[in-house]
C-alpha cells in the first residue's frame, strides 16, 4: 500500500503533504479508496511510528524546500492508536453537548505510564515504556458550543506493540477528566477493552456487531463489579471513622472546658 501511495502522488506531480486511504478484505487483498490532499486527523499515528514531524515536512515543501529524508530512510517503528475525544454524548446517539469545561485534566506521560504498568502487573514502569501525546485546543473553562466542530482533543498512546499502545491507552483514558460536557471517553475506553477489539478482530461494521442496539454504557465484569464495592466499602468505613474521631475530639474538648471551669 505504501508504495502504490507514492506511486500515486508521482503519477499526479503532487508535491506535498496527503492521505491515501485503502480498504482491506478478510483475504488482506487491498482497494484504493481516495486521496485526500491534506493531512489527516490520524496523522499523528504516523508521526509516533515513523518519529517524522509531517506538519513541518509539508510547510517545507510548501516553501521550496527538499525534504530531508528519502523513502528508503522512512522506516515505522512500533505501534500506535489514536482517540478523538468528542464533545459528543454516546447514550444518546452522539447527540452533541454544549456548556463550559469546569474540570480539564488530560492524562499525564508518567502517571499514566505507571497506571498501564500496575494494571500489566509490571513492577518498574520505567521499564515499561512508552508514550503519551495529548493534541487539544481547549483548557479548563472553555466553552463548547454548536458553532464548531465538537472534537476535544487527539489522545495517542504509542508501544513496542499494539498490545502495549492498548493498555497504555485504557490508563490514558482512565487518568483523562473531564466535566461540564457529555463526552465519549467511556464509549472510547468500552471499545479499548472490548475482547474483539484487542484481538485486532476488526471490520466496517465492527461497532455495529458490537452494540447492535447502540451503546449504553460499559458494562463491569463480575471482578470489576466486585472491586468497586469493596472500594465504596473501604471509602464508607473512613468516613466512618472519620465521624468518629471528630466526635471524640469534640467530647474530650468539652470536658477539659468543664474541668478549667
Amino acid at each position: 500500500m505504501g508504495e502504490e501511495a507514492v506511486a500515486l502522488a508521482k503519477a499526479v506531480s503532487y508535491r506535498s503533504a496527503g492521505t491515501v486511504e485503502f480498504l482491506v478484505d478478510d483475504k488482506e487483498q487491498h482497494y484504493f479508496l481516495e486521496m485526500n490532499t491534506r493531512l489527516q486527523v490520524e496523522h499523528p499515528v504516523t508521526e509516533m511510528v515513523s518519529g517524522i514531524d509531517l506538519v513541518e515536512a509539508m510547510l517545507r515543501v510548501a516553501s521550496g524546500e527538499r525534504l530531508w529524508i528519502s523513502q528508503r530512510e522512512v522506516v515505522a517503528s512500533g505501534w500506535a492508536i489514536e482517540s478523538r475525544v468528542y464533545a459528543e454524548d454516546p447514550l444518546r446517539r452522539f447527540l452533541p453537548s454544549i456548556g463550559t469545561l469546569s474540570r480539564y485534566a488530560p492524562p499525564g506521560q508518567a502517571a499514566t505510564v505507571s497506571t498501564a504498568a500496575t494494571n500489566a502487573d509490571v513492577d518498574d514502569a520505567t521499564e515499561y515504556g512508552g508514550l503519551v501525546r495529548l493534541d487539544d485546543g481547549v483548557s479548563e473553562g472553555s466553552e463548547i458550543t454548536l458553532h464548531y466542530d465538537p472534537m476535544l482533543s487527539k489522545l495517542i498512546t504509542y508501544g513496542k506493540d499494539r498490545e502495549h499502545a492498548r493498555q497504555l491507552m485504557v490508563a490514558a483514558l482512565d487518568r483523562y477528566v473531564v466535566r461540564g460536557v457529555r463526552h465519549n471517553q467511556n464509549f472510547l475506553r468500552s471499545l479499548m477493552v472490548n475482547e474483539r477489539f484487542a484481538r485486532g478482530e476488526l471490520t466496517t461494521s465492527f461497532i455495529a456487531d458490537e452494540y447492535p442496539d447502540g451503546y449504553h454504557g460499559h458494562v463491569l465484569s463480575s471482578s470489576q463489579r466486585r472491586d468497586m464495592l469493596a472500594a465504596v466499602g473501604a471509602l464508607q468505613l473512613v468516613a466512618r471513622a472519620q465521624v468518629h474521631s471528630i466526635s471524640d475530639a469534640d467530647t474530650a474538648g468539652g470536658a477539659a472546658c468543664g474541668r478549667r471551669g
